[in-house]
């Protein structure tokens, strides 16, 4: 499993998960910039996710769903507000209604994703989760937010094997 960490901080309203995987940043990069590349992993097993609209450039809108097992969508969007390629981004996430309108009820969460070579063959990525409140926090770790993120990265290992293998 690529996850080393999880870590949770409630007064701070932080989560941060670390991984490693084995390739070089651009590879791990293209994961996330490519829409079709980040929907084979973005949603945990059982719950695949479809990108309506992806790009990883800053003032973009990502609108996403990730399909249940009973045929249930659960959308997500995403607004990007920095790029470094293919070193970080940071957006805001938040629930979405199926046109990939926030669902401001629910709040925002503004994700940071940094991206670092620990050597050519291998990339540190680090996912900074701020929430509004530790509340919010609260409640996404209560609908099973680490362990969908956990088993989401865990995929990333047989995608970059798959894609290696076929080049």
């Amino acid at each position: 499993m690529p996850v080393l960490s999880v870590e949770k901080d409630l007064d701070r309203h932080v989560m941060t998960v670390t991984a490693e995987f084995a390739a070089p940043v651009e590879r791990v990069w293209a994961l996330y910039a490519d829409p079709r590349r980040l929907e084979r992993h973005w949603g945990p097993p059982g719950w695949p996710a479809t990108f309506v609209r992806h790009e990883l450039v800053p003032g973009a809108r990502s609108h996403y769903y990730m399909s249940g097992p009973a045929g249930e969508r659960e959308h997500g969007m995403w607004i990007v507000r920095e790029v470094d390629e293919p070193r970080s981004f940071v957006v805001d996430d938040a629930f979405a209604d199926e046109q990939g309108e926030p669902k401001v009820e629910t709040g925002f969460t503004t994700m940071r994703a940094d991206l670092t070579p620990v050597d050519p063959r291998t990339t540190r990525v680090v996912f900074t989760s701020t929430f509004e409140s530790a509340e919010q926090l609260q409640q996404m770790l209560d609908m099973g937010m680490e362990q969908g993120l956990t088993l989401a990265m865990g995929q990333i290992d047989d995608l970059l094997a798959e894609e290696g293998a076929a080049v």
